[in-house]
């Protein structure tokens, strides 16, 4: 039996991620490899209820300690019941968002702090951490203009933020590039979908290929 792996996807809105994860599982499927594709808030019955909590356009009075501790509690059921059980049955796991969207939005756009925002999902994950990060890096102008364009993606609360917030989700994300370079692979995502996809798998099948 392959050794299983979890590969996290990260991105500011309208970054195309969900799109070009579908295409990887596709393709990573036809290659002969056992792929769970999941996301985050949610993959899971709890997770998807908390997700609703979160991302409900009318919870706009949420407090960003509330928002960050939901995040991490809806992460950590997810991780026990959905994304250990699938790598210990050898599966790619392939996840739309993880720990480092709540330190980019929660720790950093709504300034609760990076290190802060860490020691909460540390109780969460207990050091559980993905072996690869994908981050699909494209501007907030960009992204918010495809959100706008689709008649496919359902606005939700995160997209309701001002400008100057997703400036700093990005900046956010570019911090933890900096700060786990090993991990985190940036992957331009304002190119088309299709070469967005073709670097996502070559970084993948390359990492498949080192374990």
């Amino acid at each position: 039996m392959k050794q299983g792996m979890f590969i996290t996807v990260e991105g500011p809105e309208g970054a195309g991620k969900t799109t070009v994860v579908q295409l990887l599982v596709q393709e990573l499927q036809k290659e002969g490899y056992k792929v769970v594709s999941t996301r985050e808030p949610g993959g899971i019955q709890i997770a998807e209820q908390i997700r609703h909590v979160i991302l409900d356009k009318e919870n706009t009075s949420m407090d960003e300690r509330t928002e960050a501790l939901l995040y991490a509690a809806a992460r950590r059921q997810h991780l026990v019941e959905k994304v250990i059980p699938s790598i210990e049955e050898g599966a790619v796991v392939l996840c739309d968002r993880f720990i480092d969207s709540s330190l980019a939005y929660q720790g950093h756009a709504r300034g609760l702090g990076m290190d802060e925002v860490l020691r909460i999902n540390q109780f969460a994950i207990s050091g559980f951490m993905p072996t690869l990060t994908l981050y699909f890096d494209i501007t907030p102008e960009e992204g918010l203009k495809r959100i706008e364009q689709s008649n496919v993606r359902e606005v939700n609360r995160l997209d309701l933020e001002n400008l100057s917030f997703h400036r700093k989700v990005r900046e956010g994300y570019l911090m933890l590039v900096d700060q786990y370079p090993e991990r985190i692979k940036v992957i331009n995502a304002e190119m088309s979908i299709e070469r967005v996809f073709n670097q996502a798998l070559s970084v993948i099948k390359q990492h498949l290929h080192l374990k």
